[in-house]
């Protein structure tokens, strides 16, 4: 069921665009600062991978050299010399670096989803914070209706001399202090719409409608906490992000030491003027010696990567279990409250239907009704909180279940 929220207060947002939370995220990802940054990560991720599947760790390198004795004693000996070399993969290295490679791949679009359901869950609030602003403004608008129209019936008998001056002055009084409550919750209405502008871009919608509830049913919930387990964004992030830490602790055992590198020599030579030229052809292998403390550096640093990303999923996945059963319990409290909000909003409209009634036939004074008036405006301001207050809840527990609008 949709929340047609401060139908009155709408006028000024005739035209702006209407949409659900869906497209409302649409929008704000397309403004998200880090988007693009993700999009360069996964360019990143992906030449990284590339790079694992090429022939080699590194591009060849071309070496043309010349040598002669022209600048001394001047016989004629010249030397030209070229030289391809190529580093080489180490064993074990080239597929430790193409699993790092998609790890990688893996962990960047699980930082996107991520990314998206955190930016899900400030637009959630952003959304609530609005339907509560545009109801406070709809409920002072009708207060300063009601209140302008007891003046004038105030203002009449006064007149008439069926009431006191003293009755006109409440009744102005009561107006005032309707229009201040009005003006504050305009104010409120307009700083909410201006945040949630801030994170979409566009004007705030006309509508704004619930999230379909959770499922409540024993076998349901037990299904739905297996699912928020395995699919949750948190932690699919914090998993991938762990199996990018050990592919990487992986790549740091492979590499023992820096690249072999092998060679292939052409030289093209004479001693003086009177020899001819000779060509021969060589091979050059170069094995780096490995350093035992560099590869203790480099490991122990992937390694406490690799430890550090195990023990933030660990961490998530309480959070996350704590946060889903914080959310279930507060939507419960949530429905509870709207319950017992519109049993109290019923009995405090019959009372003012009788006060009224009451002071319409002479049979209460003035004061009384605004008493009775006042209370029935705060039960219903509360049941009108209430009711944004569960659609937020459930909001809330979508966005705890990992569930994306």
């Amino acid at each position: 069921m949709a929340l047609m929220l401060g139908q009155a207060a709408l006028a000024a947002d005739a035209g702006k665009p209407a949409g659900g939370l869906a497209s409302a995220l649409e929008q704000a990802w397309r403004l998200h600062p880090q988007a693009a940054a993700l999009d360069a990560r996964d360019a990143e991720a992906r030449a990284a991978r590339d790079i694992a599947g090429g022939l080699t760790p590194e591009p060849g390198a071309i070496a043309i050299g010349s040598r002669n004795d022209r600048w001394n004693r001047d016989r004629g000996q010249q030397e030209y010399e070229i030289e391809l070399a190529t580093p080489l993969w180490l064993p074990g290295q080239k597929a430790a670096h193409e699993d790092a490679a998609a790890s990688q791949i893996d962990e960047v679009a699980a930082k996107r989803i991520a990314l998206r359901w955190e930016l899900a869950g400030e637009l959630r609030e952003a959304w609530w914070a609005l339907a509560a602003a545009r109801n406070a403004r709809a409920l002072a608008a009708r207060r300063v209706e009601t209140a302008r129209a007891l003046e004038s019936d105030v203002r009449r008998r006064f007149r008439a001399g069926d009431l006191s001056r003293i009755d006109g002055n409440l009744a102005q009084s009561e107006v005032l202090a309707a229009e201040a409550e009005l003006i504050e919750a305009e104010a409120n209405r307009l700083q909410a719409e201006q945040l949630l502008r801030t994170l979409t871009g566009a004007g705030a919608p006309v509508d704004i409608g619930e999230e379909a509830p959770a499922p409540t049913g024993k076998a349901q919930l037990t299904a739905e906490a297996n699912a928020t387990m395995a699919t949750h964004p948190l932690l699919a992030a914090a998993a991938a992000a762990a199996r990018s830490a050990r592919a990487r602790a992986t790549v740091a055992a492979e590499s023992r030491r820096a690249a072999p590198e092998l060679a292939f020599r052409a030289v093209r030579e004479r001693g003086d003027f009177a020899e001819p030229y000779a060509n021969s052809i060589g091979v050059r292998l170069k094995i780096p010696f490995s350093s035992g403390a560099l590869v203790r550096r480099d490991t122990a640093a992937a390694q406490a990567e690799a430890s550090q990303a195990d023990a933030e999923m660990l961490r998530a996945r309480t959070r996350v279990e704590l946060e889903t059963e914080r959310a279930r319990r507060a939507l419960a409290a949530a429905g509870l409250q709207l319950a017992m909000a519109e049993e109290r909003r019923t009995l405090a409209a019959d009372n003012l239907r009788l006060a009224e009634k009451a002071f319409t036939l002479g049979e209460s004074d003035l004061s009384a009704l605004l008493r009775i008036r006042a209370a029935a405006y705060d039960t219903e301001s509360f049941y009108d909180r209430q009711r944004v207050a569960r659609a937020a809840a459930i909001s809330r527990l979508q966005q705890a279940l990992g569930v994306l609008p």
